[in-house]
């Protein structure tokens, strides 16, 4: 017997509730996931880590992007998140701002309210604190500037000792700034280290001699859009493996990629902003 086919009234009604739907999830994907803030906690094992910093906590915060996209309250919930977990050591993985003219004016109301460490807020550079095309210099310096009257330590191919730990910032790869080799050839390989790297790409080129560590990296903010079961169609990496989360490396290394806090544009979806509360532990 011939099974009858969909009266016009069913499709509308199908069709409705289908478009209903699609509209409820670009509302969702534009309004609510992109401030809904996870606060992710981990160990963060460290072969011969000192005694003393057994236990500590270390947040890591990423991609920030203060500007026009993200709304400045929501960076300073973040912060005060952040704050909250009364952290050893905060250290920042890139990306403060996206520029615009009037960026230096917002710099100010929004990066007073920096959460610092017991011990050391350290940071790195990311790919648009470098301005348009990345290629603006003067505009990094001028964050570096900026932030550090606000107690943030940044890190340009540098080494920061943080009681007997060694906490390695390299400059950002996009900038042109990436430059392993003299920060290596300062590091002593059988000590408790942690290398801050912005772009995750980095970890594929030469220059890491013998670090046998970690590496904390942004920049991915994890795809941002992320349909179920599928990789993230838009990565800003050569290495589409590289998307968030934690990964073994060649070298007895190991990455933590945080899908970081801000946004290009104010769109996430299946992919939640992060900050990163780290347990230090001896591996």
């Amino acid at each position: 017997m011939k099974q009858p086919g969909l009266t016009r009234r069913e499709f509308l009604k199908i069709a409705g509730a289908s478009l209903g739907a699609l509209a409820g999830l670009g509302s969702y994907a534009r309004w609510i996931e992109p401030h809904w803030l996870e606060t992710v906690y981990r160990r963060l094992p460290i072969r011969g880590l000192p005694d003393a910093l057994a236990g500590a906590t270390l947040v890591q915060l990423s991609d920030v992007h203060m500007g026009t996209q993200v709304d400045d309250n929501y960076i300073l919930a973040a912060f005060q998140r952040v704050t909250d977990l009364d952290p050893d050591i905060v250290v920042f993985t890139g990306d403060f701002i996206t520029y615009h003219p009037g960026v230096f004016v917002q710099i100010p109301g929004v990066y007073r309210s920096f959460p610092t460490g017991r011990l050391a807020t350290l940071a790195i550079l990311g790919n648009h604190d470098y301005g348009p095309g990345w290629s603006h210099p003067e505009i990094a310096d001028r964050v570096v500037e900026s932030v550090t009257a606000f107690g943030v330590t940044v890190l340009r191919n540098e080494v920061r000792e943080v009681a007997d730990l060694q906490i390695a910032g390299l400059d950002d790869l996009w900038g042109g700034r990436f430059q392993p080799e003299p920060v290596f050839a300062a590091f002593d390989p059988t000590r408790a280290s942690l290398v801050l790297s912005h772009n995750p790409d980095t970890v594929d080129h030469a220059g890491w001699a013998d670090y046998h560590g970690w590496i904390l990296s942004g920049h991915t903010h994890g795809g941002q859009y992320k349909p179920p079961f599928l990789p993230p169609p838009l990565l800003p990496v050569q290495n589409r493996l590289y998307t968030a989360g934690e990964f073994a490396l060649a070298g007895n290394r190991r990455m933590y990629i945080s899908r970081g806090v801000g946004h290009l544009l104010q769109i996430r979806f299946n992919v939640r902003p992060e900050i990163t509360a780290f347990q230090l532990s001896a591996a």
